[in-house]
């Protein structure tokens, strides 16, 4: 039905309506066009919650930040405890290749947010990596776990 991921298989509740494929997310809890990209983004989060312990309830989806006078939304954020900006996601379909120009989006979009994370996916790829102290980024060389990301904060 949906393109293979790089992710385990996970259950999902879908629906039809308008001739529109809806998948119920479990984060925002209620019903959503299943796109390409929102694929991406339930599989991904199931992973996160499910696989790296992320807790369900330190993400957000698909928030709002101004960027020079330009609204925007950025996929995903995860907080960390003291829910602070701990993980920004950036979410693209499969079909869409990850160049320079999604690292660009996320690190713009970050420079407002101020996440020490940043993840980028096209459900095919998985990229994971972090901003420095002195605002380098650094790639990790693995998907790490919430709580080794908070240990190492």
């Amino acid at each position: 039905m949906f393109t293979k991921l790089c992710f385990p298989e996970y259950d999902f509740k879908f629906k039809k309506e308008k001739e529109k494929i809806l998948i119920f997310d479990e984060i925002r809890i209620k019903w959503i066009v299943c796109t390409p990209e929102e694929w991406v983004r339930q599989n991904l989060l199931k992973y996160l919650i499910i696989e790296l312990n992320f807790p369900k309830n330190f993400v957000a989806i698909e928030k709002s930040i101004v960027l020079a006078g330009r609204t925007l939304r950025f996929d995903a954020l995860i907080y960390n405890k003291e829910f602070q900006p701990f993980v920004i996601i950036e979410c693209k379909a499969p079909n869409v290749n990850i160049t320079q120009n999604t690292f660009d989006q996320i690190l713009n979009y970050n420079y407002e947010v101020g996440a020490k994370y940043f993840l980028i996916t096209n459900g095919l790829t998985l990229i994971m990596g972090k901003i420095d102290k002195n605002k380098n980024v650094v790639f990790c060389k693995e998907m790490l776990n919430y709580e080794t990301l908070l240990i190492n904060d």
